[in-house]
């Protein structure tokens, strides 16, 4: 498997952790006189998990951990589910290793940030913080399609945890009945950007599988596969292996629905379709900009992922708006790395790195499943030099291969069991 090993991972984030890029240290002397700082993390899933595991380790602070759901659903692998091919609870955990770390949980929604009281409110409570990490998730933009709001419930995205579900309903009426199945994909930044194309080949493949009779209909606002690099592997299974069942669009921009009709209105004419899968545009949840975070996505520093508005804030996962991909591997890490920095900001060994000096930023394996026994792996390394733009390498698989689908099994499971326990 290719990628930073975890030890050479520890290794890059000890180095940060000392040498450091941006100073965190403004958040130094404003630590509570309590015995120990105080480290809320909103969301639970792989950024906030990455952090919450990452500073229990370390044993130096109180942490907060405010998730509203009662356990864990991992988006990336759960296409099985979405297809047919696993149960629901094959990709969900409970919190129960995550309590046992002396973590408090509270099940509750942040309503809203008190920057200057250092506070995040709740329905029910106020809960001080020295740091706050925010890994809040994405939010869909309803309105940039005329139609959607009042067809919702026909139209699930499924890019959340625990949504899954409704698609899954989705593909399954449309692997019995037949007929039209529109799926859109985005002009990016959205979550998980190789999952549209995952999709649209697990949805053939069952097709092939049930001999279902209709069309798998993409209709992609880009002009190939998103990023650049995954174009190849994937444009080859939709055409090659998929031709019968697959009808790919590109430049197509989806313009309005109508969910009555059951017409999707695009930049090259009008898709009628019996059922959709329809992927909005993404940003960080309301939350960000309420807190005068940032706009579409949270403006935050890099290598640190400190908001630019406030040093005590940490702004990781699809939340963020860096150009890193939205990626829940790549959360994890960042997680990981907030943590190192909050604890060498606590202990006073976090320092200002000089410009054009190199730091890693969290690298990341994430998978396509293109059958339930071929898949492409994809690599993404990165790192940045104070003052410059990241630098950011992909490393994919030219071709699906059974390899990459072991490896994306095993991959999950290690992860699940590093973030959950």
């Amino acid at each position: 498997m290719k990628g930073v090993s975890s030890n050479k991972r520890r290794t890059l984030l000890k180095g940060m952790a000392a040498a450091g890029a941006v100073s965190v240290m403004g958040c130094a002397s404003q630590l509570a006189s309590s015995s120990r700082p105080r480290v809320v993390v909103v969301g639970g899933g792989w950024g906030g998990l990455g952090a919450v595991r990452a500073l229990a380790a370390a044993g130096k602070v109180d942490i907060t951990l405010i998730e509203p759901n009662d356990g864990f659903m991992s988006c990336p692998l759960s296409i099985l589910y979405i297809t047919g091919y696993a149960q629901a609870g094959d990709f969900q955990r409970g919190y129960g290793g995550v309590d046992a770390l002396g973590v408090r949980r509270v099940k509750d929604r942040v309503l809203d940030i008190d920057r200057a009281g250092r506070t995040v409110k709740t329905a029910g409570q106020s809960i001080p913080y020295d740091f706050l990490v925010l890994s809040t998730g994405v939010e869909y933009m309803e309105e940039t399609l005329p139609g959607y709001a009042e067809a919702r419930e026909l139209l699930p995205v499924g890019f959340r945890a625990f949504e899954q579900a409704a698609v899954q309903r989705q593909v399954s009426a449309f692997i019995e009945r037949g007929g039209n199945f529109v799926l859109t994909v985005p002009k990016p930044p959205y979550r998980c950007p190789p999952a549209p194309y995952e999709r649209a080949c697990m949805i053939a493949h069952r097709m092939k599988e049930k001999g279902t009779k209709g069309k798998l209909i993409v209709v992609d606002a880009n002009k190939s596969p998103m990023p650049p690099p995954l174009a190849k592997p994937f444009v080859t299974a939709m055409k090659e292996m998929y031709g019968n069942q697959i009808e790919y669009v590109t430049e197509a921009e989806a313009k309005s629905i109508d969910g009555g009709r059951k017409v999707l209105a695009t930049s090259k004419g009008d898709i009628a379709f019996n059922h959709a899968n329809i992927i909005l545009p993404m940003r960080a949840p309301g939350l960000i900009r309420k807190a005068g975070l940032g706009e579409r996505f949270a403006a935050v520093e890099l290598p640190t992922f400190q908001s630019k508005a406030d040093k005590s804030i940490f702004v990781i996962g699809d939340s963020q708006g860096s150009p890193l991909p939205k990626s829940g591997h790549i959360a994890f890490g960042a997680g990981q790395q907030v943590a190192e920095q909050i604890l060498a900001t606590i202990n006073g060994s976090y320092k200002e790195a000089g410009l054009g000096d190199e730091v890693p930023l969290p690298t990341a394996i994430c998978w396509g499943k293109v059958t339930t026994s071929l898949a492409v792996m994809i690599n993404v390394t990165s790192s940045i030099s104070v003052g410059d733009p990241p630098r950011i390498k992909f490393e994919v698989d030219p071709a699906a291969n059974a390899t990459a689908s072991k490896g994306a099994a095993d991959w999950g499971r290690d992860m699940w069991n590093a973030m959950l326990g």
